[in-house]
């Protein structure tokens, strides 16, 4: 019967697979990520448009940054022109567009999907940053928004150049997959890796897409996080109130979705 189901599944282009039968390492990936306030750290909106996507909450901690790498656009670069107006240069990258929406001297555009191999239409993390800072060692920002390529993208940097990065931003899609028992094993394993080093310090969830619950189990399909790297955090309190006052709505048609208390509120 499963293989009839699995044929019939694959006919209509879906396929089927194994859900998680303990949840017991969702509900431990949600605890790490859950939020804190670090002290001196406020968070600030970075992108002036709030009519258009692509805006996002970071700590008040730029000071003595540079650089960012902006891997993913689209028809926004609402964020990286805020940040060039701060004297902060962006290497932004994405096929699927022609050219950034807006020219400033301090944006830099690469017409590439970031992933984990290069080709004509893609380049590694590595090869891009080597490109433009090879051998450059001060803190960086990142910015990710590439349409469910970030796990395996994380999972090619090596640990040694995440760690330059100062605060990382980053859109995680298809969440709900953390039920699916094979998606899980590699969703979990990116969070781990960037838990290694850093706090999460905002997350917001993306309106397109409703929470999906499963045994008492709530998760966004889309989920906006925001990562302070531990070193620059000497006290923090968990964050308690959601969403944050400058939190914007994705969608500005659909109603807003907030994060479920179960990400934050632990007994």
């Amino acid at each position: 019967m499963k293989h009839f189901i699995q044929k019939l599944l694959w006919s209509f282009g879906y396929d089927l697979s194994r859900l998680n039968a303990t949840n017991i390492k969702i509900k431990e990936l949600i605890r790490e990520l859950r939020p804190i306030e670090a002290e001196g750290k406020k968070l600030i909106r970075i992108g002036k448009n709030t009519e258009i996507d692509g805006n996002y909450l970071l700590p008040d901690d730029l000071e003595g940054i540079e650089y960012c790498f902006s891997m993913g656009v689209g028809k926004s670069s609402s964020f990286e022109l805020h940040l060039a107006e701060m004297g902060i240069k962006s290497f932004i990258a994405d096929y699927s567009v022609e050219k950034l929406p807006i020219e400033h001297p301090n944006l830099v555009f690469e017409k590439k999907f970031i992933n984990s191999y290069s080709s004509d239409t893609t380049i590694s993390y590595l090869n891009w940053k080597d490109k433009y800072l090879k051998n450059y060692n001060n803190d960086l920002i990142m910015q990710m928004d590439i349409e469910g390529d970030e796990y395996k993208v994380f999972l090619d940097i090596p640990q040694t150049e995440l760690k330059k990065f100062r605060i990382i931003v980053v859109e995680f899609h298809f969440l709900t997959r953390l039920f699916d028992l094979h998606s899980n094993q590699f969703m979990y394993s990116c969070f781990k890796k960037i838990l290694e080093n850093f706090y999460v310090v905002h997350i917001h969830p993306n309106n397109h897409s409703p929470i999906l619950k499963r045994n008492n189990i709530e998760i966004p399909h889309y989920l906006e996080i925001t990562f302070l790297r531990k070193d620059r955090v000497k006290n923090f309190v968990y964050a308690k109130k959601f969403p944050h006052p400058l939190d914007e709505k994705n969608c500005k048609k659909k109603p807003d979705i907030v994060l479920p208390k179960s990400w934050y509120e632990f007994s």
